[in-house]
C-alpha cells in the first residue's frame, strides 16, 4: 500500500496520520496535492497505467471531481461513491485521456457503472504523461461533507472495486446501512402500518380533471384522441373529449427498480428470492435484483403487481398526475384510466454510432417500417395513447466530426459509401455537419412516415433532445407535432425556450426534469436541494414557471422511484423518486407538487403569475 502524508485542509486537521482529509463547504471547495505530497514514488508518467486505484471514505454519496493536473492542464471527471464506508476505486485512466465513444444516448454516453461507485464522464481530458498533482472539488457541498484518503496507487490491470469493511451496506429493505434518517423502516410490522395509512387517506384529487385529465371547465374541438391547438397564444393538448389538457407526467412508472448483484452480493444483507430478480441489460437471470419490487410482494401479497397497478393509478390521481409519462409499464396504460405515452423502438440507434443508424440502407428502411407497424397499429384506436416518443436524448450534436470518424472506422455500409463520396468532393468540419444533419433528416423523415402510415390518429411527440442542440438540429424537428426536450435546471430557460419555438413552431413538453438531495446512500440527481423539503420547492418554482411560458404544454419528472443506492445498470443511484425503495411517498415533494397541479390552469393561461421562491439547493 502507498501511503500519503497528513495535510492541513480547511483548517482541519487530518484526522490520523497518513490519510488526506477534505472538509468540503462553501460553494466551492478545491483541494489540490502535488505528487511529492502523496508519495515521492510515484511516476509522473501515468501513461503505461490502465488505472489509478485509491482507498477512501467519502461521508456523504454526492458527487465530486477527481482531477489529474498536468502540465498541460487539469483532466477531471465527476466520482459518485458508495458513503460512509472504505472502498477500493479502480478508477479507469482512459476516462481522462480520450473522449467517450460508446453509447447511443447522453446517459449511455456518460454514465460508466463501477462497483462501489460510478463515474460522470463529462469533464477535460488528455493525455496523463506529466502529471504533477491530485485535486477533487465539490460545488454546493451539503452538511459539511468529508472525503478520505488513504492509499493511492497505479495499477496495469483491474484489482478491482471493493468495500473493505465488514459486513453488508444494505438492508433486507434496500436502505442504505451506514447512514440513518427520519423515517428509516426499522422492521415490516412498521411499514405495513404506514402502508395502510397511506392506502386509508388516500382520495380522489381536486385539480378540476375530466376522465382523461383535461380541464373540466376549459373546451375546445373534440376529435376522439388527443392533439394539440393554440388558444388566445398559449399552446395546449386537447384531449379526445375536447378539454384543454397540460401533461403532468411521471417517467419511468414501473414496479421495478434494479441494481446489480453479481459479484457483489455481500453487499447485501438478504436478496429477493429468484422470481424478482430480472435479468440487468448484460447478464443472466438474478444477476440484478429490484428490492422495490420485493417490498411489493410484502405489501400486496402474491397478486401484488396488478395490486401495485391499483395503488399507482390512485396516487397519480389524487397527486394530480395526467400522464403515464416515458419508460413506464406498459400494463398502467393498458389499464385506460390515465392517458399515457408510448418510447418506440427498433430503429438500430442502440447498436448504431452515437445513435446514427445506417439511414441510407434499404435494409434500414424496412426495419423500420416494421417496427413501426408492429408498434403503432395495435395502439392506433386508443383514445388513452397521448403520443408517441420516438428517440431519446442524440449524444452527437456538437460532435458531428468524432461521429463522422466512428462512420468511416467503422464496418462497410451504405452510409459510410454515402459519407466517403460526399467528403471526396472536400473534407472539412463544415462539410461534416452537413453530412451528418442529412442524415439526421433522412432519419427524422423516414421514422415519421411510418409511424404516421401506421397511426395517422395519434401525435409525435418526436426526440426528447437533450443538453442545447445546435439550430439546424432543433429546426429539423419541425416535423413533429410537438418539440420534446429534457431540461435539467432549476427553471427551464425562457431563452431556450423562444428559440426553440421560433425554430420549430411547435409546442414543447419537458420530457424529463428532477430534484434530489445526497443521502441515504444515494446522490443528488442532477439538480439538487438542500433537502427533502427544499424538494418540494424546486418542483413548484420549476413546473409553474415553465407552464407560464405560452409554448410548453407538459412537464414529466424523472422518475417514479429512487434509483438503488448501489445504483441501476449504469451506475446511477439518484434520489430522485416520488416514492422511496420502500413504497413511501415523500409527503413534502407530493404536497408541493399538489399545491401546483391545483393552480396550474390559471399559471399556463396566464391568469396568475408563477411561483417565485427558489429552492435552497446547500
Amino acid at each position: 500500500m502507498l501511503r500519503v502524508f497528513a495535510v492541513l485542509l480547511l483548517a482541519a486537521p487530518a484526522i490520523r496520520a497518513g490519510v488526506l482529509r477534505v472538509v468540503f463547504e462553501g460553494p466551492v471547495t478545491e483541494r489540490r496535492w502535488p505528487l511529492q505530497e502523496i508519495d515521492p514514488t510515484l511516476p509522473v508518467d501515468w501513461s503505461p497505467f490502465e488505472f489509478l486505484v485509491l482507498e477512501m471514505r467519502a461521508s456523504s454519496p454526492q458527487r465530486f471531481e477527481l482531477r489529474i493536473h498536468t502540465a498541460e492542464g487539469a483532466r477531471t471527471q465527476r466520482l459518485h461513491p458508495f458513503a460512509g464506508v472504505w472502498i477500493r476505486a479502480a478508477i479507469p485512466l482512459r476516462y481522462y485521456t480520450r473522449i467517450e465513444r460508446e453509447g447511443h444516448d447522453l446517459a449511455s454516453v456518460h454514465n460508466k457503472p463501477r462497483g462501489t461507485f460510478w463515474i460522470n464522464v463529462s469533464g477535460a481530458v488528455g493525455p496523463l504523461a506529466k502529471v504533477e498533482a491530485l485535486g477533487v472539488a465539490m460545488q454546493n457541498p451539503v452538511g459539511r461533507p468529508t472525503l478520505e484518503i488513504r492509499s493511492v496507487r497505479l495499477a496495469r490491470e483491474d484489482p478491482g472495486d471493493a468495500v473493505l469493511e465488514r459486513g453488508p451496506v444494505v438492508d433486507e429493505f434496500g436502505q442504505w446501512i451506514p447512514e440513518d434518517w427520519p423515517g428509516k423502516a426499522r422492521s415490516l410490522a412498521e411499514l405495513r402500518k404506514q402502508w395502510e395509512a397511506e392506502e386509508g387517506a388516500l382520495g380522489p384529487g381536486d385539480f378540476g380533471y375530466c376522465p382523461y385529465g383535461g380541464y373540466r371547465h376549459a373546451k375546445a374541438k373534440a376529435t376522439g384522441f388527443f392533439r394539440v391547438e393554440q388558444v388566445d397564444g398559449r399552446w395546449w393538448f386537447v384531449d379526445p373529449d375536447g378539454h384543454l389538457f397540460f401533461s403532468l407526467g411521471v417517467d419511468v412508472v414501473t414496479p421495478y427498480s434494479a441494481t446489480r448483484v453479481e459479484g457483489r452480493e455481500s453487499f447485501f444483507a438478504a436478496l429477493p428470492p429468484d422470481d424478482l430478480r430480472p435479468a440487468p441489460r448484460t447478464g443472466g437471470r438474478g444477476a440484478a435484483a429490484s428490492f422495490y419490487t420485493w417490498n411489493l410482494l410484502r405489501r400486496f401479497g402474491p397478486e401484488w403487481r396488478q395490486r401495485w397497478i391499483d395503488l399507482t393509478l390512485r396516487r397519480m390521481e389524487a397527486w394530480g398526475f395526467n400522464t403515464i409519462a416515458n419508460w413506464s409499464d406498459p400494463a398502467l396504460g393498458a389499464a385506460r384510466r390515465k392517458p399515457y405515452v408510448i418510447t418506440l423502438r427498433g430503429w438500430g440507434i442502440e447498436s448504431a454510432p452515437l445513435g446514427m443508424p445506417d439511414v441510407y440502407s434499404p435494409e434500414w428502411a424496412a426495419q423500420v417500417e416494421k417496427a413501426a407497424a408492429q408498434q403503432c397499429a395495435p395502439h392506433k384506436d386508443d383514445p388513452y395513447l397521448l403520443g408517441y416518443f420516438t428517440a431519446n436524448e442524440p449524444p452527437w450534436p456538437g460532435r458531428e466530426s468524432l461521429l463522422v470518424d466512428m462512420i468511416l472506422q467503422g464496418p462497410p455500409t451504405a452510409t459510410q459509401r454515402e459519407l466517403k463520396a460526399f467528403l471526396a468532393q472536400g473534407d472539412s468540419e463544415e462539410r461534416r455537419r452537413v453530412f451528418v444533419l442529412r442524415a439526421f433528416e433522412r432519419m427524422l423523415e423516414t421514422i415519421n412516415s411510418a409511424v404516421r402510415k401506421h397511426d395517422p390518429n395519434h401525435l409525435n411527440l418526436g426526440i426528447r433532445f437533450g443538453g442545447r442542440p445546435a439550430d439546424e438540429v432543433v429546426r429539423a424537428a419541425r416535423v413533429f407535432d410537438v418539440y420534446s426536450h429534457n431540461i435539467y435546471d432549476y427553471v427551464p430557460d425562457a431563452a431556450l425556450l423562444d428559440r426553440v419555438y421560433s425554430l420549430t413552431a411547435r409546442p414543447i413538453v419537458i420530457g424529463e426534469f428532477h430534484f434530489g438531495t445526497p443521502g441515504r446512500g444515494m446522490a443528488a440527481g442532477l439538480r439538487q436541494a438542500k433537502d427533502q423539503t427544499e424538494r418540494g420547492v424546486a418542483y413548484r418554482y420549476y413546473v409553474e414557471n415553465a407552464a407560464a411560458h405560452p409554448a410548453i404544454v407538459g412537464a414529466h419528472w424523472f422518475q417514479w422511484v429512487d434509483q438503488p443506492a448501489t445504483g441501476r445498470f449504469d451506475g446511477e443511484n439518484y434520489n430522485i423518486g416520488l416514492v422511496d425503495v420502500t413504497d413511501r411517498p415523500y409527503n413534502e415533494l407530493i404536497e408541493a407538487a399538489k399545491a401546483t397541479h391545483r393552480r396550474l390552469y390559471a399559471v399556463h393561461a396566464g391568469k396568475e403569475p408563477p411561483f417565485n421562491r427558489k429552492a435552497v439547493t446547500h
